[in-house]
């Protein structure tokens, strides 16, 4: 990604990239805390809302439907921003420094809009009890922990869009995150997409609305991989190339 002028500069060159004034940081930043707080969000909406059983109703395909248009919008957005055609009109506009922040923004919102307008889906598919309840949390929590450690390697900051304007401010040459391959990502190749389906399909109490939105959303996962994977080999070149014949499994080990 090319260098941002600096902040010296960005006061007074009436040529510097947009995203490099004085309110980027405010901007990256605050976009990283609704990043944030969508997830929060999300977690309890897992936890509370999609957790009580509906009431049996005439109009349950409705809400699956309603479901999956919401979540589709929200993956329309992800697979659009994912294209270079999109990217190399976002740049002028915002910034390279933050095109990513855009992306957060957007993505943040999105994902808090599809959880609270999320439909209730009546009946409940299973609900296990005493030990059979302890493991299913035990593996929400090793979800939770894969996801954690998967996104330490890749740099949080960097993920949410502020690594690329501290570094726009202090004139640091964007590079390439370096390719992941040990540890986990010596596993699955997204190991941050296994730890979700862990954490959504592990509920002890697996009610038709958690049910419906465990499998839209890693359906869409599972389906944007090879998409994904592509800009990975743009990105990479044959060190992605070497690194997908190593590491077979994709998302679920011996699955998928």
């Amino acid at each position: 990604m090319p260098s941002s002028t600096t902040p010296a500069q960005s006061t007074t060159s009436k040529n510097e990239p947009a995203g490099s004034g004085p309110f980027a940081p405010v901007v990256a930043w605050c976009g990283g805390a609704i990043f944030l707080a969508s997830l929060f969000y999300f977690l309890y909406c897992y936890a509370s809302r999609f957790g009580n059983p509906a009431l049996s109703d005439p109009s349950t395909l409705r809400a699956v439907v309603i479901n999956v248009v919401l979540f589709s919008v929200f993956a329309l957005h992800h697979s659009l921003f994912a294209r270079q055609s999109m990217k190399a009109r976002v740049r002028p506009v915002v910034g390279p420094a933050l095109e990513r922040s855009l992306y957060t923004w957007i993505a943040s919102v999105l994902f808090i809009v599809v959880c609270a307008a999320w439909q209730p889906v009546p009946g409940q598919l299973y609900q296990l009890t005493g030990l059979s309840a302890a493991i299913g949390y035990a593996i929400q929590a090793i979800g939770i922990g894969l996801t954690v450690r998967s996104s330490a390697k890749l740099d949080v900051l960097d993920l949410a869009g502020i690594r690329q304007v501290i570094d726009a401010r202090h004139g640091i040459e964007r590079a390439h995150v370096p390719l992941e391959t040990g540890g986990l990502y010596g596993l699955v190749r997204h190991p941050l997409y296994f730890g979700w389906a862990l954490f959504v399909f592990a509920a002890p109490q697996m009610t038709m609305t958690r049910f419906v939105f465990a499998a839209v959303s890693t359906a869409y996962l599972a389906a944007a991989i090879p998409f994904e994977e592509r800009s990975l080999v743009e990105t990479f070149g044959g060190e992605y190339e070497d690194y997908r014949r190593r590491v077979r499994w994709r998302m679920v080990p011996y699955v998928y």
